[in-house]
């Protein structure tokens, strides 16, 4: 049963218990720990200039090397057509009594992170072709590695050292800034604009932290009086690289403003030097659920949820030595993939733990179908995971010469699964029912990136 906590006070220290690998698989019903109130607190987009934290602990400090991408078009900046790979407002699928209905979702869109650049790269799912490339904080250091796609396509993405930024992916919404007729945005890998001069870059929040990974939209929610989506917001989190730092923070959608933060003061410290969070995806009600680096080294990691109602959280302790990639599956369950595949059903509050791989990493992200399989990065292979049985039902071969393990994994609207290498120049789109790479994604720089990047998880999750 979960244990009612103080908001602010902060547990104890201890839990030396050591990870150990190879368990068969069992249900771990441990539960959860602890419920909390949120404080508010509202603030401006701007609040304060972001620290420069340590290097990114998590990845191989490879700087990778930059190159166009294979399909990018590199030409001159223009705002007078729609970008290719984006739904229109003239589109109308989602319906209410009062309304013909309201925006399409965009359905074909992929946002890959270039850690090593500063910029995040705006691909058709469908074609393979980089439609843009986006400075996503003023210094271009800020690391970005987690992209987190909303209905409409648009991106927020987290940087590592600080910040959060959202690029609007229809140019039709993109709006004037820059003072320059027309709207000026990139057209390709070889087309970037200069800090404040794309206008397709709707907003940065600063976050003066140095460990800003998570990042996840929520789905809001569709007025049927207005016909338009509302409380489309953003949730991340950080800490200061030290025990008691971590909060949880929803962020404004349309202006970025600080909506709430909630801190997580008796956060444990599952991994060598880790304070904070690492990944995070909302389920059908919007809250947000985020996990941890790995775990058991010295504590035990916790998966916590943040109520999006009341900014009450819960922690829920994660079995062993937890995982790396998290994700969230239209069934409701909260997935966190390592060396094994972890399932924690939210309504029973047991966890199912399968162990999968043999090996000194952790391994890379995980994302569901909305069709039953979990598909989820080990090494140079995507593992497909039937989401009742935990049974392997797909092997897909993706990693090619060079490439270093999968980290990202995701899947399109269509059905295709994506694999991210760590820190490469590469993004792979593979046909799952055939094993075969149909697209592969030239010039990016040091790639990594580890969410929802497609936005398929979050409407598998809640359609709308």
């Amino acid at each position: 049963m979960p244990l009612a906590i103080v908001a602010f006070a902060l547990a104890a220290c201890g839990d030396d218990s050591q990870a150990e690998d190879g368990d068969t698989s069992k249900d771990d019903d441990i539960g959860s720990i602890g419920t909390a109130g949120g404080e508010s607190e509202q603030g401006s987009a701007e609040q304060g200039s972001a620290e420069q934290g340590s290097a990114e602990q998590d990845t191989d400090s490879s700087s990778g090397s930059e190159s166009s991408g294979s399909e990018g078009s590199g030409s001159e900046s223009t705002g007078s057509t729609e970008t290719e790979g984006e739904s229109s407002e003239e589109d109308s699928t989602e319906t209410g009594p009062n309304c013909g209905g309201g925006e399409a979702p965009a359905v074909n869109l992929i946002w890959i992170a270039n850690s090593g650049q500063g910029t995040v790269s705006k691909i058709n799912t469908e074609t393979g072709v980089e439609l843009g490339r986006y400075i996503v904080r003023a210094d271009s250091a800020g690391s970005p590695s987690r992209t987190s796609v909303n209905r409409f396509g648009d991106v927020a993405v987290a940087n590592r050292n600080g910040g959060v930024t959202k690029v609007t992916a229809n140019i039709l919404h993109c709006e004037e800034s820059n003072g320059i007729p027309d709207i000026q945005t990139s057209q390709g890998p070889d087309d970037i604009l200069p800090w404040g001069e794309d206008e397709c870059v709707a907003w940065f929040t600063d976050v003066p932290h140095a460990d800003n990974r998570p990042i996840a939209w929520t789905n809001g929610v569709f007025n049927d009086e207005t016909c338009l989506w509302e409380d489309i917001d953003v949730w991340t989190a950080w800490s200061d690289w030290a025990s008691g730092t971590a909060v949880v923070a929803l962020l404004d959608g349309d202006s970025g403003e600080f909506i709430q933060e909630v801190p997580i003061p008796d956060l444990p410290n599952p991994w060598p030097s880790w304070h904070g969070f690492y990944g995070a995806a909302v389920d059908a009600d919007d809250n947000v659920w985020l996990s941890q680096l790995q775990g058991a080294n010295p504590q035990q990691a916790w998966l916590v949820k943040v109520d999006r109602a009341d900014f009450s959280y819960t922690g829920y302790p994660v079995p062993e030595e937890g995982g790396y990639g998290m994700t969230v599956t239209n069934e409701g369950y909260v997935w966190i993939c390592g060396r094994s595949t972890r399932r924690l059903d939210p309504e029973t509050e047991q966890w199912t733990s399968v162990p999968l791989l043999d090996g000194g990493v952790h391994t890379g992200g995980c994302m569901g179908d909305g069709e039953g399989i979990l598909y989820r990065g080990a090494y140079s292979q995507i593992i497909g995971v039937d989401t009742e049985t935990l049974e392997v039902v797909r092997t897909l071969d993706v990693g090619q010469p060079g490439d270093d393990a999968l980290w990202g994994v995701a899947v399109d609207f269509d059905g295709f699964v994506w694999g991210v290498p760590r820190n490469g120049t590469r993004a792979y789109k593979v046909d799952p029912d055939l094993n075969q790479i149909v697209h592969t994604v030239e010039g990016l720089v040091s790639a990594y990136t580890y969410s929802d990047m497609t936005g398929a998880a979050l409407l598998n999750i809640e359609p709308g």
